[in-house]
């Protein structure tokens, strides 16, 4: 250590200077991480419990210093006094609010809590904003050997950045620490013997105090006592830090008191080397270095959101590929939480289903409004047969290959399965083979219960109808006001639904009692045409003896029956409703626009004329967050909605769509290799699934895809080509089996159909070639080769069903290189044609057909329709998938038939006319041999046979 003289001053550390240019550099540092990321922003929040001076005085000056360096404050004050559970549930709002990057408590907390207490709270602050390193977690890392602490406490940290701009050694020092502190003097202890020097740690029961002191080459002090060590107990030239601040008399002050330190300054600058004046010592350097971890923690949690990826699950591929449950029961999944917080959702952003299952909050999407869309592409593929061709699988295998094998952020957006054709001919819809969704049993069950949400408001408002035209047939106009608006205690009001009726007639009286006699027999009756009732109940099961039925069949409805029937949940309206919602508010006032029946005066009557409106938005409340599951390889999938592919608009959800595009998304600033996917998978092929997602999905949300990919199997393309029927439960002919470049030559024509179709519309469009095990290298070349001539953007054949997402790597390269390219997305019809020239439109450009033949009944429909004002809705055209035509034995790319169109439903509550053509059936039937004879439990209660 340097020597010293008797006439020797120690230097002054000059702790004001070091905080002002460290203070500088972090100013600039944020200056130019605004530059790149304007939205970087730095936020402390303070909580100040009670109102002692010198605390208010303390949370006085950070603010002050965090407004000079560019870093946001709040302070949250609360009442002297304050609970452990008020000032946790505080620092807990603050944990998972994502505009704070740091939490300071302002201590003392108050003397009515215990050292325990004291400690609860501290704990309550996650790491990740633990703004002074007092956390368990932070000091258990800085005091163990090889630990990585976030942060270190301010003081220490002050200390340590003033020792080192000094040029005396810390290493091989004799330090003492005069104090034992946890918030300054055991870490500064730590940090020292951290960088090699020796450590002896004193307090005030330390005997013989000055003997230790003696030999220090470095003193640090904070024992709390006025000019307690004096300049004779210093070894001449040792470094003094002192963190004292105690006020003692001074009459020559306006306040009558003077700020010193620990260290009697006058005699120790005669003796040390370097010492620190108080004030304008550590202090200022303390308040610094909080900045400092304010700063450090705000780009720690802005860098690890921008950095965040997904961690993949391991394949164990087999050559011989084992059954799709058997694939799914080999993987462990991830758990959710884990998955959830990989694609970067707040705690509060989602609620877990169990381990693998979890419903994601709608509002995520309020939280990244800045963001740019991530790429979308629509999933979609060429006329299939009953079995179907891996639509789903090659949408879940390109999932894969882009997450987990390109590194691009992506989600697979499906619809939810019907136990339709899971318990009936095609199965479920996992995907299969190496790509597959998991949980694959619950995926195509259960999942969390939106189907059977959608079936119990779906008949909730069926049985409204009913009930409504029993009642009105059996009571007077007054009668039936008086039991519609009760009077309770004597007071008659109307039920808050009730104003829009009462708004819709005209009507803007809010006194029941007001209303004439004409008033209360229009408010009241709504004298519906039995007739006209076009709400059917479903059921989530394929059963034809229920698509007609007679209902009110007993002797308690008095003779009032009516014919009826049964459609499959996925069918319903709700369902549709479900689908293009954009949020909860729109849900509701979609399900209340329903129209289920025309009044005798020709006037469609609504959900909400029946009432029952609000009750079917509480029964979907949870239908509305969609389901985030996983893939084979630990990549995300939202499942959420089902509508029907034949007779719906056959698509996932609206909403779903939305928050991956912008979970997948990016901001200004961020590398162009950040953009993810969203791969949207649509019913059925590009003529049914896609023409709908254009003109319908697109329509409503806004949203244009960049690209699509259509699917293409040589089974398929030789069912199209005049191949053998391929019917459930026989063998495939060997046309299917063996080698048949004829065949799939002749069906190669519905490709390019689905390709030119594609190209209306102004997507670039990728052809996926999915390869089966029975394929021959040329039949999958020739499929590729006649893509290319087609003038595609990319064509490729995939092994994503027996290599998982390594088997779809090629695909994903191209789905990436294709959307560099430009959109030019447009919708094949305007809405302000008629209703008749909208079908047209569909089943001339997209189906080929020369005509339509519209029945009398369809033509009444449209009349009614258009007079009530819903002529200029789109059109969502149910028919047969196995053609482009109405006709499923009308293989390949026919042209030159006519389309009859049977008859036209309107879904007033989604927002489209609903034609039907031929024989087509909203209820599917069960074949001789379903698939439900496969599905059992086995002696351990897992589920075996679901495919």
């Amino acid at each position: 250590m340097p020597s010293t003289t008797p006439c020797h001053t120690a230097k002054v550390i000059d702790g004001t200077a070091a905080a002002e240019a460290l203070r500088a550099s972090m100013a600039r540092h944020i200056a130019a991480k605004r530059v790149k990321y304007p939205r970087f922003a730095p936020h402390l929040a303070m909580i100040q419990v009670g109102s002692r001076a010198d605390s208010t005085l303390y949370v006085r000056l950070k603010v002050k210093a965090a407004a000079e360096i560019g870093i946001q404050t709040t302070v949250v004050c609360l009442p002297e006094g304050a609970g452990v559970e008020e000032i946790v549930g505080v620092v807990h709002k603050l944990n998972v609010d994502e505009s704070v990057t740091g939490v300071f408590l302002q201590y003392p907390l108050g003397d009515h809590l215990t050292e325990q207490e004291g400690r609860m709270i501290t704990e309550a602050i996650v790491p990740e904003k633990d703004i002074d390193g007092f956390r368990a977690y932070n000091i258990g890392h800085l005091s163990s050997s090889g630990g990585h602490p976030l942060v270190t406490p301010g003081p220490a940290a002050g200390v340590i950045h003033l020792l080192e701009g000094l040029d005396v050694p810390i290493a091989n020092s004799h330090a003492v620490v005069l104090g034992r502190s946890d918030i300054a003097c055991t870490p500064i202890a730590t940090m020292l013997r951290r960088r090699n020097a020796s450590i002896t740690q004193c307090h005030s029961h330390t005997a013989n105090v000055e003997q230790f002191i003696k030999v220090a080459d470095i003193l640090v002090t904070s024992i709390g006592k006025a000019e307690y060590v004096k300049g004779s107990w210093l070894k001449p030239g040792a470094v003094v830090i002192d963190l004292g601040m105690n006020l003692i008399p001074d009459s020559t002050r306006k306040s009558g008191q003077r700020l010193v330190g620990d260290v009697e300054y006058s005699s120790a600058s005669q003796v040390a080397s370097y010492i620190t004046p108080v004030p304008g010592g550590v202090g200022p350097m303390t308040m610094a270095k909080i900045m400092e971890n304010t700063l450090f923690l705000a780009d720690r949690l802005w860098d690890n959101e921008r950095g965040k990826k997904i961690t993949p699950l391991k394949l164990n591929i087999l050559k011989d590929v084992p059954s799709d449950i058997e694939i799914a029961r080999s993987q462990t999944p991830k758990p959710i939480t884990q998955l959830a917080e990989e694609i970067g959702l707040l705690l509060t952003e989602y609620e877990s289903y169990g381990k693998y299952k979890a419903k994601v909050e709608p509002n995520v999407l309020e939280r990244l409004a800045h963001r740019t869309n991530g790429k979308y592409v629509v999933i979609s593929g060429v006329t299939p047969t009953p079995l179907g061709e891996g639509k789903s699988t090659t949408t879940i295998g390109l999932a894969q290959a882009l997450s987990a094998h390109l590194d691009r952020p992506s989600f697979a957006c499906v619809r939810q399965p019907s136990q339709g054709p899971t318990f009936g001919v095609r199965g479920g819809a996992a995907g299969g083979g190496y790509s597959q969704i998991i949980p694959m049993d619950e995926f195509n069950l259960h999942l969390t219960g939106d189907i059977h949400a959608v079936s119990a408001a779906n008949n909730l408002l069926a049985a409204a109808v009913d009930a409504r035209v029993f009642h009105e047939a059996r009571q007077t106009d007054e009668m039936l006001y008086n039991r519609l608006v009760r009077s309770v205690k004597g007071v008659r009001t109307f039920a808050p639904l009730m104003f829009k009726r009462l708004q819709k007639l005209g009507i803007y009286k809010t006194n029941p009692d007001d209303l004439t006699s004409d008033e209360i027999a229009r408010f009241a009756r709504l004298d519906i045409d039995p007739e006209t009732i076009t709400l059917n109940r479903v059921v989530d099961v394929n059963d034809r003896f229920l698509r007609k039925i007679t209902i009110g069949r007993s002797r308690t409805e008095l003779g009032r029956e009516r014919d009826a029937g049964f459609d499959i949940s996925v069918a319903s309206e709700c369902m549709a409703i479900l689908a293009l919602s954009s949020d909860l508010t729109d849900m509701r006032s979609r399900l209340g626009a329903m129209v289920v029946a025309t009044s005798k005066q020709g006037v469609p009557i609504t959900a909400d004329d029946l009432g029952v409106g609000g009750a079917l938005a509480v029964l979907m409340k949870d239908a509305m967050k969609p389901n985030l599951v996983q893939t084979l390889e630990g990549t995300p999938v939202f499942v959420h909605a089902g509508p029907f592919a034949s007779s719906g608009h056959g698509n996932s959800s609206i909403l779903a769509d939305r928050i991956a595009l912008k979970l997948t998304g990016t901001e200004e600033g961020d590398h162009p290799d950040r953009t993810g996917y969203v791969l949207t998978e649509c019913g059925f092929g590009a003529d049914m699934g896609m023409e709908k997602f254009c003109d319908i999905k697109c329509r409503l949300s806004g949203l244009t895809p960049d690209a699509t990919v259509i699917v293409a199997t040589t089974r398929a393309l030789k069912a199209q080509g005049g191949g053998p029927d391929i019917i459930s439960g026989k063998p495939l002919h060997a046309v299917y089996t063996q080698e048949n470049l004829s065949t799939l030559k002749e069906g190669c024509k519905n490709l390019g159909r689905h390709i030119e179709n594609a190209r209306k519309f102004g997507l670039r469009v990728i052809v996926a070639v999915n390869r089966f095990a029975t394929d021959t290298d040329a039949e999958l070349g020739f499929v590729r080769d006649y893509a290319l001539s087609a003038g595609v953007d990319a064509a490729v054949i995939s092994n994503h069903w027996a290599e998982g997402g390594a088997g779809a790597r090629e695909l994903a390269e191209a789905v990436v290189a294709v959307c560099e390219g430009p959109s030019n997305f447009k919708f094949l019809y305007d809405l302000d044609t008629t209703a008749e020239a909208k079908i047209l439109s569909v089943s001339t450009s997209i189906y080929g057909a020369d005509r339509i033949h519209l029945s009398e009944l369809a033509r009444e429909q449209i009349d009614v329709y258009t007079k009530q004002g819903y002529g200029n809705l789109p059109v969502c055209i149910a028919k047969t998938p196995y053609s482009f035509s109405h006709d499923p034995n009308l293989k390949g790319a026919p042209t030159g038939f006519t389309i009859p169109v049977r008859e036209i439903r309107l879904s007033a509550g989604a927002g489209f006319l609903y034609p039907i053509l031929g024989d087509m059936q909203t209820m599917s039937g069960l074949v001789t041999r379903p698939g439900f004879w496969e599905v059992d439990l086995d002696n351990e209660g897992k589920v075996v046979g679901l495919f």
